[in-house]
């Protein structure tokens, strides 16, 4: 009897070459973005201003806004397994809980004071309170969150070991998903009736 061997890789794969600046205005469609002829690479390829500027966390309703910096608008990024994001957070801003599908997260915390957590997949909590100069790690694909503990705005640098890790937010991907999940399994699962889902539903759906 033969044996059947699975390779499979759960991180971006290793380039082939140097680099790959992406070449954004390409209309060919692959995993990533295709490269731009290594002659016609610069400098600004591989330099970015983009995390210098503060986002408007009072824009949000959660008082909290992230900046990010992907392949998709920091070319030299393509193909290398990385990405960026400046995080902001107004005193009491919350980043609700989510999931990266695809990369891990490193938060660093640049000023203010920073509540994160995750929750493993036997649905225990890890959490600290973090400080200027602190690092937290998330790993892949678990529900996790932040949130501005501090009495001033605070700012997080975040780096993900993924070149488009991908985020899903809970609440919108159970409440707010098209076409919509059935309302007696939601209530189901939560153990509520069908008119609290109901009301979930189009508050969440509305913000």
């Amino acid at each position: 009897m033969m044996g059947i061997i699975v390779v499979v890789s759960a991180t971006d794969p290793a380039p082939l070459q140097d680099f790959c600046v992406a070449d954004t205005n390409s209309t060919v469609r692959v995993n990533g973005f295709v490269c731009k002829n290594p002659a016609n690479a610069t400098g600004s390829d591989f330099a970015s201003i983009l995390l210098r500027t503060p986002g408007n966390a009072s824009a949000s309703k959660f008082g909290y806004v992230a900046v990010r910096a992907n392949a998709a608008n920091f070319p030299g990024l393509n193909t290398l397994g990385l990405s960026a994001s400046r995080t902001d957070f107004n005193p009491g801003g919350v980043n609700p809980p989510h999931v990266h599908p695809r990369g891990s997260e490193l938060i660093y915390v640049l000023q203010g004071t920073l509540f994160a957590g995750f929750v493993s997949s036997d649905e225990k909590l890890f959490s600290a309170t973090l400080y200027a100069g602190d690092l937290f790690i998330i790993p892949q694909g678990l529900i996790h969150f932040q949130m501005n503990v501090g009495k001033t705005h605070a700012v997080g640098i975040v780096s993900f070991n993924s070149q488009n890790p991908g985020t899903s937010r809970i609440p919108g991907a159970l409440f707010a998903s098209h076409p919509a999940i059935d309302d007696a399994l939601l209530a189901r699962s939560f153990g509520v009736n069908a008119t609290e889902i109901q009301y979930l539903k189009k508050i969440i759906s509305s913000s």
